[in-house]
């Protein structure tokens, strides 16, 4: 017999597809009937509880005379504000993010001796291990990073002389040492992918011990290994806001769901790159820079209100980019005024735009930003505000920066291990028990058929 195509999809796939799709529809309304969460949400977008965590807290709403307001946004990491974190960051050659890494998995704010030990910790890490770069990411580059990045992870297992061991001592160990090879495993591969299927030169530089986790990503990725102060800063910042978020985000969750199984750190750090991976989650910013990449062709008239409003109206009615019916970039599961990220990194982002000469398409963003919150509640029936998110102005950072969008999703898991691995230290720490929430079955008993009968 032939052999058949690896990936092909054949006419009796096809036909089973068709019954897989008929056994798999549940009626919708059984969820209203029995009262089940669609989403782990309530019907106003409250999240079940499912847990307690100490890691970090998203605040949107509070308690006003007996009944929930909405409020401005809040995020907290181990009970700091971090807007206040970012705020009260040296402006000069000062990076946060491994200072926040160290509040998230120690629980609280280092002193400067306990930051120097800590960066010089990370920097003893940030090396792969004899030949990987070589035989993992070489010989099997991929053309998604995310696929690549949790593969890399997987193969770090054969190179780890405990990789079972789940004490609090070895956790700790390898989520560090995570921490610190995130960059190398993302940009490396990319590196790969550029040289295998761009037909491009290949450029590996070795991470400097002396630099931040934001000042190796740039140094890294560039051929030339130059970037500016304001890159560098404004990319740290992304990393800060980006590296946690409440134990109830999709990949965050899916690090507690696998680590009280009692797996491995790489198991369960894979697990969540999964989850990262998807477009409802990890890779919305990439959404936003291809929408407003359509707005600029289809919209003249940057600064008129009416032309980039009748987009933004085209947009929600299926009528303009991928007919979706969405503004991307606008609107979030928890916050509705508005989220704290967003206000936080627009201040850097304005910054940048005129180091970069962007200030027209800020203009653009900072339009679509004003029109939008407007133009859906004339639109849609909404039960909360609608407000930036984070995406809506990341990827346009990503792109001032140069940085290939390959690595926009990357970046985010390399700022978002470090919330993982407190989510995985506390996880262990609890000797939990197994999570396991109920399904209910709606499927009528039947009688066995046999063969010759069917």
């Amino acid at each position: 017999m032939p052999q058949k195509s690896f990936n092909k999809i054949t006419p009796e796939i096809e036909e089973l597809s068709l019954l897989s799709k008929e056994a798999s529809v549940i009626d919708p309304e059984l969820y209203t009937k029995y009262d089940v969460k669609r989403g782990l949400r309530d019907l106003n977008g409250k999240g079940v509880l499912v847990g307690i965590t100490n890691i970090s807290e998203v605040t949107s709403m509070k308690e006003v005379n007996g009944e929930r307001v909405p409020i401005d946004g809040e995020l907290y990491y181990r009970g700091y504000n971090v807007q206040e974190i970012v705020k009260n960051q040296p402006y000069d050659f000062h990076f946060g993010f491994e200072e926040c890494t160290y509040l998230l998995l120690f629980g609280k704010l280092p002193s400067k001796e306990e930051l120097q030990d800590f960066h010089r910790i990370l920097a003893g890490y940030r090396t792969l291990p004899k030949n990987f770069v070589r035989d993992t990411i070489m010989k099997r580059s991929s053309k998604d990073m995310m696929n690549m990045l949790a593969r890399s992870v997987l193969s770090l297992y054969a190179y780890d002389d405990n990789p079972d061991d789940t004490s609090e001592e070895n956790v700790l160990r390898q989520c560090l040492q995570l921490i610190a090879m995130f960059p190398l495993l993302s940009v490396y591969g990319y590196q790969a992918y550029r040289y295998y299927s761009m037909q491009d030169s290949l450029i590996i530089h070795r991470p400097k011990a002396e630099y931040s986790t934001a000042e190796n990503i740039l140094h890294c990725l560039r051929d030339d290994s130059s970037f500016t102060p304001l890159e560098a800063k404004l990319l740290d910042v992304a990393l800060i806001l980006h590296m946690e978020h409440g134990g109830g985000n999709n990949s965050t969750f899916t690090t507690h769901l696998v680590s009280s199984s009692g797996t491995d750190t790489y198991s369960a750090i894979a697990a969540a790159l999964g989850s990262l991976k998807g477009p409802r989650h990890g890779g919305a910013n990439i959404k936003v820079v291809n929408m407003f990449a359509d707005m600029k062709r289809h919209v003249k008239k940057w600064d008129s209100e009416e032309e980039v409003g009748a987009y933004l109206k085209a947009l929600l009615n299926k009528e303009a980019f991928d007919n979706a019916g969405l503004i991307y970039g606008m609107g979030h599961a928890v916050y509705s005024i508005s989220d704290p990220r967003a206000v936080t990194f627009r201040r850097f982002v304005e910054k940048l735009a005129v180091e970069k000469g962007y200030e027209k398409e800020f203009g653009l963003y900072a339009m679509v930003e004003k029109l939008a919150p407007r133009i859906i509640a004339e639109e849609r029936k909404m039960y909360k505000g609608v407000s930036p998110n984070v995406d809506f102005y990341s990827g346009f950072v990503y792109q001032m920066l140069g940085l290939p969008k390959e690595l926009y999703t990357p970046i985010f898991a390399i700022a978002r291990i470090s919330g993982w691995s407190a989510h995985r230290m506390e996880e262990i720490c609890l000797h939990n028990k197994i999570m396991r929430p109920a399904y209910m079955t709606r499927q009528e008993h039947r009688d066995y058929i046999p063969m010759d009968e069917r």
